[in-house]
Order: C-alpha cells, then structure tokens, then sequence
C-alpha cells in the first residue's frame, strides 16, 4: 500500500476523527439534525483541515519546538475568519443556522491533532492528503448523521438546501414521508448520540470481517507454501 493509499484508510475509515478518534463531538452532534448543516459544517472543516495542514507543512521548520502549538493554534483562527467571512458574504442564512460552532473550529482537536501529530513532521504534499482525507472522513460521518437525523425526524431530505447552495436549490427537498409531528429525540442531541453510537457499531462489525478475512487469507498463503515446500522436499 502506497503512502497515499495509508493516509486515505487511515482517514476515511480506520482512525476516522469522528468514528474512531472521537474527536469533535461538540459540533458534530449539536448541528448535524439536517443533511444540509451536517455538509455546510462539514465543509467548513474540512477547507480549515486541508489549509492548515499545509500552512503547518510549509513553517515547520522555522517555527520553534516550544512555541509551536500557539503558532498552530494562530494558523487555525486565521482559516477560520476567512471561512467566517465567505460565509457571511455568501451563505449568511446558514452561518447564522450553524451560529457558534463555526468559530468553535479553532478548538476542534481533530485539527490541532492532526497539524501536531502530523503536518509538523511531513512534506507538504502528505500533510495536504491527509488533511484532505481527515477533512473528508469527519465530513461523511456529519452528513451521515444529518440524513439519519432529518429522514427520521422530518421525514425529509436535503431540507434547507438553498442555504448553502442558492436560490437553484429551493426544490431539492424531497419529502420520504409525510408526519404530523417532529420526532424530536431524533433532531435533538439525544438523536445525535445514538445515531452515531449505531455509525460506530456498524463500523465496528465491518471491521471485524475485514479483519476475518485478512486473517483468512494469511492462513490460507502459509498452508500453501508450507503445501509447496513440503512437496518439493519430496
């Protein structure tokens, strides 16, 4: 498996920052009750992730060992003013929806982690995928829990779409079913923790037959070459 190829697994599924890492959690189950916040948060993480992996790839070597985590910390507030500003040029309705937790960015761990755990020690190329991939990994779990949390408690999908995308999407809500009253254990935190605890035991069991047959397929290559040695001693 290629450099690329690890960094990818390892952020999309085997130490996913939201699955795995658990890193996070604030924003991601107080705003993730729609599809449509889930991506607009989603995005806005990830765009801060990938710019200071490779801000903190660039400076690493001219940024003193100990005043690196203020300097890191100084990197990820200046990303996220300019994500605040973006949206409030252009998607105002939804930076008002996702309020705080846009500015909340700066103490996200999953970002501070990675620039430290990370960006500091790799060439920019590494630092920009992984970043990109954690980005993406924790932007697949939000939207995950918004479709879970948005068909169950509305009975809709891609509600509110035209906050992110513009009046062109005024009618990309599709109704599944239709529901006199809104499940709120769904739409409120206490929805948010066991859609996500049921993300995690799915991934789990998937994990666990991966891992059956990886081991599988390790027993099956040593019985055939212990096969073949034991016949050409023969």
């Amino acid at each position: 498996m290629s450099p690329l190829q690890e960094i990818s697994w390892q952020g999309l599924w085997k130490n996913n920052p939201a699955l795995v890492q658990m890193l996070g959690l604030c924003p991601l189950l107080a705003v993730s009750n729609t599809t449509i916040n889930g991506l607009g948060l989603g995005l806005a993480t990830l765009f801060v992730l990938l710019g200071s992996n490779i801000t903190v790839s660039l400076v690493r070597n001219w940024v003193p060992n100990e005043i690196r985590i203020p300097v890191f910390v100084m990197i990820i507030a200046g990303l996220v003013t300019v994500i605040q500003l973006l949206m409030n040029a252009y998607t105002y309705a939804l930076y008002q929806t996702l309020g705080i937790f846009i500015p909340l960015i700066v103490t996200n761990c999953a970002i501070i982690g990675r620039a430290e755990a990370f960006a500091s020690k790799n060439n920019v190329k590494l630092a920009a995928w992984d970043g990109l991939m954690m980005g993406l990994g924790f932007l697949l779990i939000l939207v995950a829990l918004g479709i879970v949390r948005e068909v169950l408690g509305n009975g809709t999908l891609f509600s509110g779409a035209h906050l992110l995308f513009g009046s062109m999407a005024t009618h990309w809500q599709i109704t599944l079913f239709e529901t006199n009253e809104t499940f709120l254990i769904a739409i409120l935190p206490p929805g948010a923790f066991i859609a996500l605890g049921l993300l995690i035991a799915v991934k789990n069991k998937f994990d666990k037959r991966i891992e059956a047959l990886v081991v599988g397929e390790k027993k099956a290559k040593t019985t055939e070459r212990a096969r073949v040695t034991a016949d050409n001693i023969t």
